[in-house]
This record gives structure tokens, sequence and C-alpha cells, in this order.
């Protein structure tokens, strides 16, 4: 059977388009999303404490790598809205040398040499559980520590290789 120009045409013309059921099965699920996810899009703190959370990891991991490459101990001192990080500008006797308190010493300097190195909280409603450790010359902390943030995120440094998570 041969069609014709016409009712290829045809055929075609009824092809575009969208039906009456699929504009509407689109708009119910267009509907739906907006209910369940717009208002967490107006909503800053919910995402400025999830990036406050990873600006502290990514902090801590910069303390231990400071502390393995200047071979010093490098402290982190954690208030309830802040994190400063400070190095002891004298080397250690031994890499397995340990102190009993952080020293303090000199502030670190953030990575583009700029400032000195501390994060704040970006709002009142992110905070943090106030705790001080430090990082000895080879990058293990001076104990297994816990960082609480905004009471329902904790972040866990390990006690034996300071692995941060």
């Amino acid at each position: 059977m041969r069609l014709s120009v016409a009712q290829i045409q045809s055929s075609v013309a009824k092809g575009r388009g969208f039906t009456l059921v699929e504009l509407i099965t689109v708009m119910v699920i267009v509907g739906i999303l907006a209910v369940a996810v717009l208002p967490r899009f107006f909503d800053k703190n919910i995402f400025d404490a999830r990036g406050f959370h990873d600006q502290v990891i990514s902090t801590v991991r910069y303390a231990q790598k400071v502390a393995i490459a200047k071979h010093r101990f490098v402290c982190v001192d954690v208030a309830s809205d802040n994190i400063k990080v400070t190095y002891d500008s004298t080397p250690p006797s031994s890499a397995h040398t340990a102190i009993t308190a952080c020293p303090g010493g000199v502030d670190l300097t953030s990575p583009d040499g700029k400032s000195t190195f501390v994060i704040t909280s970006p709002s009142v409603d992110v905070t943090l559980g106030a705790v001080n450790f430090y990082f000895d010359a080879l990058g293990k902390p001076s104990a297994g520590t816990t960082i609480t943030v905004s009471s329902s995120d904790t972040i866990t440094i390990e006690a034996e290789t300071g692995y941060v998570h």
C-alpha cells in the first residue's frame, strides 16, 4: 500500500504536541515538587549549617597537614562560634614528643597567606561544642575528639590516625 503526501503529513501532524493527560500529569508532579522542595531553598540556615560543617572538617584536615609539613605542633582551638588554628614555633625534640597542653604560639595564616586562620560561624543558629586539641609533628591528634556542630552534626577525629569524618 502506497501512502500519499497528504496522508503522511496528516499522520505526522497527529504525533505532535502533548495530550491533556500528559500535561496534567506533569503539572501535578511539578506541584508536588514545589510543595516539598521549595521551602528548603528559602531556609538559608540549613545551607549555612551544612557549609560550616564542611568548612570545619576542611579546617581540621588542613591543620593536620600543616603539622606534618611544618613538623610542628598545630593547635586547634574550638570555641562556641569560631575555630582558630595556631602552631608552635619551636620544633619538637623528637617526632614522638608529646605535650600536655596546647602551647599556642604563632597564628596560622589562611591558605592564601593573607590573614589569620580563623573560621567563624555564619549565624547564631550554628554553634560549636568547645574543645581544644593539637596535632603532633606526625599528624597524630592529642586525643580522639568529637566536635559538635549545631547539636545535630558531629565531626570525629580518630585518635590513632587523625582521620577526620
